[in-house]
């Protein structure tokens, strides 16, 4: 289950892609999310997927 609080989400996706993941649509394949709507949440907290650092800004 992915953090509700979109700060806590920032943590958790960037740890994850720092960590575990080579890419975002790699993250969401394998944690069965639906990409539009992380990407949405995120976007709406003011942050976008940056792929060439692979994590979010």
């Amino acid at each position: 289950m992915i953090p509700n609080d979109p700060y806590m989400l920032l943590s958790w996706l960037n740890m994850k892609l720092r960590d575990e993941y080579d890419s975002f649509g790699e993250l969401c394949r394998s944690e069965s999310l639906e990409a539009a709507e992380i990407t949405r949440l995120m976007a709406d907290a003011g942050y976008v997927y940056d792929a060439e650092r692979n994590r979010f800004r």
